[in-house]
Order: C-alpha cells, then sequence, then structure tokens
C-alpha cells in the first residue's frame, strides 16, 4: 500500500477513536497518571536514602501479601461493574463486591490478630511480625478502591479517577519520607504503600453518592442476590484466576525473600516499582478506559479490529521507553539511588523482555472477561502460577544465586503465551497482529540507538581522559 494511503488510513483510525471519546479519555487518565508516576519516581532516590536495601525486602513482603489478599477480596465482582445495561443492576454489583471486600478484611483481621507472629515465621520475615496488624487495612482500602473505581469506570468519571491517583501518589510519598526522616523505618514504607494503593475510596465514593443517588437508592437485598446468581462465573472462576495470577506474581518474591541471602527481594523491589513508572503512564489508563469501551465493541462486532488498535497503540507508546530503561539501568541505578543499588539495575535489564510482554498483554486483557471466557482466564492464571513460583523454587534449590533471573524469564514466558490467548479469543488474526506491531519497529529501535549511546557515554570518557 502506498504511504500516503497508509497515512490517510491511520489518520482515519485516530479520528475515529477521538470522536468516540476514548483518545480524550486516555489523555485524562494519562494526566493523572503521568502526576502520580511522577511523583513516584521522584521520591525514590530519596527514599533509597532513608531506607535500606532490608527494609524494602519487608515492604516486598508485606506488598506481595497485601496484593495476593486484596486482588480477590471482592471475588472480582467489581470487574463486572461496568457490564449491566442498567445502573440499577450495576449499583447491586458495587453493593455485593463492597460487602465481600469488607468480610475479607475482616477475616484477615482475625487471623492477623491470633497468629501474627506463626505468620511471620511462615513467611520466613520476623521482623514483619510488629506490622502485620496493617494488613486488614490495607485489603479493605485497596480492595473498595478497586470496586468503587470500576463504578466510575462505568460512568465514564475517568477525571476523579485521574484526581485519585494522584491524591494515593502524594499520599503514599509523603507518608514515606515524613516517616522515612522521622526514622520511623520501615513502617514508614509500609502505611505509606496503603495509602497509595487505597487512598482514593473516599473521594470515590462520596462522588458516587453525590452524582448516584437514584441508582444507589436502588440497592435492595433481593437485587443484590439476584446479580450475584447472574454474575456467578466472576466468584467461580475469575476469583480463582486473579488469585492464581497475583499468586504466580508475588509468591516468587516471597519465596526469594525467604530463601536468598541478603536483601535480593529489595532490590527486585525496587526494579520492580521503576519499571513500574512507564508502563503505569499508559498501560492502565489504557485497560481501564478499554473496559469501559469493549462490551460495547463486542456488541457491534468490532472487538477484534478495537484490540488490534489498542495493542498496535501499545506497541507504538510504550515498548520503546521499557527497551530504553532496560539498557541503561545498570549505568543510571547506582548514579540515582545510590551504589549499593547497582544490583537492582542489573534486575532491571533482566526483566524488560518480561516487561514489555506484559505491557502490551495486560490493558487487553479484560477481554477474556467481555468475551465471558472465565474458565479459560483461570486455566491460563493456573499454569502462570505452575510455571513462575514451580521456575523459582527449582532456582532457588539449585542456582539461588540467580533466582530473580529465573523469576524474569518465567515472566516473560507466561505473558508471551498470554498475548497469544487475548489474540486469538477476540478474534485478532495473526497477520493482523503483526502488522500492528510492526509499525512500532522503527521507534524501538530508535529508542534502543539512544540507551546504547547513553551507556557507552562513560566508557568514551574513561578512554578519552
Amino acid at each position: 500500500m502506498p504511504i500516503p494511503n497508509v497515512v490517510r488510513l491511520l489518520r482515519a483510525k485516530f479520528q475515529s477513536l477521538n470522536r468516540a471519546g476514548f483518545v480524550r479519555s486516555v489523555g485524562v487518565l494519562v494526566g493523572g497518571t503521568a502526576f502520580a508516576q511522577a511523583i513516584t519516581i521522584l521520591v525514590l532516590p530519596l527514599l533509597t536514602r532513608l531506607y535500606t536495601p532490608l527494609d524494602f525486602s519487608l515492604l516486598a513482603v508485606f506488598a506481595s501479601i497485601l496484593s495476593i489478599i486484596s486482588v480477590a477480596a471482592c471475588l472480582r465482582l467489581e470487574i463486572a461493574i461496568p457490564l449491566p445495561e442498567s445502573d440499577e443492576d450495576a449499583a447491586n454489583l458495587l453493593a455485593v463486591a463492597l460487602c465481600f471486600c469488607s468480610a475479607a478484611a475482616t477475616v484477615t483481621a482475625l487471623v492477623v490478630w491470633w497468629v501474627p507472629t506463626q505468620i511471620a515465621a511462615l513467611i520466613g520475615q520476623p521482623a514483619l511480625s510488629p506490622y502485620v496488624w496493617l494488613l486488614p487495612l490495607g485489603v479493605w482500602l485497596a480492595s473498595g478502591y478497586a470496586a468503587v473505581q470500576y463504578w466510575s469506570t462505568r460512568k465514564k468519571r475517568f477525571g476523579a479517577i485521574a484526581k485519585t491517583r494522584m491524591t494515593q501518589a502524594i499520599g503514599g510519598a509523603g507518608t514515606q519520607v515524613g516517616l522515612g526522616l522521622a526514622q520511623l523505618t520501615p513502617f514508614g514504607l509500609l502505611l505509606g504503600q496503603i495509602i497509595s494503593s487505597g487512598a482514593g475510596l473516599v473521594g470515590l465514593g462520596c462522588n458516587a453518592l453525590r452524582e448516584d443517588r437514584f441508582s444507589i437508592r436502588k440497592i435492595s437485598w433481593a437485587g443484590m442476590c439476584q446479580m450475584l446468581r447472574r454474575y456467578d462465573r466472576f466468584p467461580k472462576y475469575s476469583t480463582f484466576e486473579a488469585f492464581a495470577n497475583s499468586a504466580s506474581a508475588q509468591l516468587p518474591v516471597i519465596i526469594i525473600a525467604a530463601s536468598s541471602v541478603g536483601p535480593e527481594a529489595g532490590y527486585l523491589m525496587l526494579a520492580m516499582r521503576a519499571m513500574a513508572v512507564p508502563m503505569g503512564l499508559i498501560g492502565s489508563a489504557v485497560s481501564q478506559v478499554y473496559l469501559s469501551r469493549a462490551p460495547e465493541e463486542l456488541r457491534a462486532g468490532r472487538l477484534a479490529n478495537f484490540t488490534t488498535q489498542i495493542i498496535g497503540g501499545l506497541g507504538r507508546s510504550g515498548i520503546g521507553p521499557l527497551v530504553f530503561a532496560g539498557i541503561v539501568s545498570p549505568v543510571a541505578f547506582p548514579l540515582i539511588f545510590g551504589s549499593e543499588w547497582l544490583r537492582a539495575g542489573e534486575l532491571v535489564a533482566w526483566m524488560t523482555p518480561w516487561f514489555v510482554l506484559q505491557f502490551l498483554a495486560s490493558p487487553v486483557s479484560m477481554t477474556l472477561h467481555v468475551t465471558g471466557n472465565q474458565r479459560t482466564a483461570l486455566n491460563l492464571q493456573l499454569l502462570g502460577l505452575a510455571l513462575r513460583v514451580g521456575a523459582v523454587g527449582i532456582a532457588g534449590w539449585w542456582v539461588p544465586a540467580h533466582v530473580v533471573e529465573i523469576y524474569a524469564i518465567s515472566g516473560f514466558l507466561f505473558y508471551a503465551l498470554y498475548l497469544n490467548v487475548v489474540a486469538l479469543l477476540s478474534g485478532i488474526k495473526g497477520r493482523d497482529l503483526y502488522t500492528a506491531l510492526r509499525e512500532s519497529f522503527w521507534i524501538i529501535l530508535v529508542w534502543g540507538a539512544a540507551g546504547a549511546a547513553v551507556v557507552s557515554v562513560p566508557t568514551a570518557v574513561k578512554l578519552w581522559a
């Protein structure tokens, strides 16, 4: 196809998305996420000097446990909130999700009150024992925020979501810096983690109460039971899928912390947090807006084309910065975060292929739920859990010095499989996916060359001297 025709075709696609409000919605969320990620990355060099790698190891374990519990606390009914046609049904789903998340937080509180020391000993982190009481609060805030966020997604209140992300970033970073300066370590890191994951619950909840009074008044016990029966496939399949997904990413971190000599989990935590900046800037925003549009596109028979456009856009906008970060991180991390964090920079380089595929697959992963393939999603996540935890467990036994590298490779293999399953179930043809990603080749090449140039500067300076 001649180049002018290609340009016109791409312009027409962009204008079509823009008329539908997609680009505008993504822009709002990207703006809020960009601010939040900027705060996160700006305070990291300060945090690495206020807290030790061992403190970050405790944070890694705490955040992993919190993620595993909170992701399944609503029984995944929160992701069904955008699906019903009527707001009354969606409001009843929201109420059910909030009830289940409150129950999960209560059960967590009873467990940590009963056996706090045993929990810390079980995961090989006795220093975490004084802080396990934070878990129930974190579970309730994080899972409750997820539920009201999906309600806001349904109502297309992306500005309100963006505002809460900024609030979370400021509150979490301010808490971690302030308590770090007061030498309340590692408590400051843990409390800041809770605030950064759930501080927007009150804001979005009040917004819903103010703007959606009519729908919320329709909440009833009968309506809640009806919605629970209608969407019972989410508790049956998606809960275990989400648990397996979270466990496949987080259990290896706990195993690494328990089996490694030294603060290897702390280095891993910093590496993952630094890489989350370019991923979260666009990926999470696209994910929210994709879910708000995907049911409509499915009903109109356009889901395959819509998903292909999203994956292609992700490839053009995000893979290049991830490649650049992976190349320069071994040189940049000691300069930015301190010389003791060199190992974290090396881990970023290893994890870059994993994060590239995760960046492409995660924003469109809701395809499996929108198309009613909850059982497939569950089986896929169980396979990922077996692959990643098994790989880390074997590596911890045979090659403990390289257990994180094996973890990175297992993540790459899992998300390669995940992306192929998403393409298959959304009806994307292989050649169409290849064409969409091929357009990003030259962009990636430029970013890679820039990274190589940055890395070569210190060597060139030494040779010149």
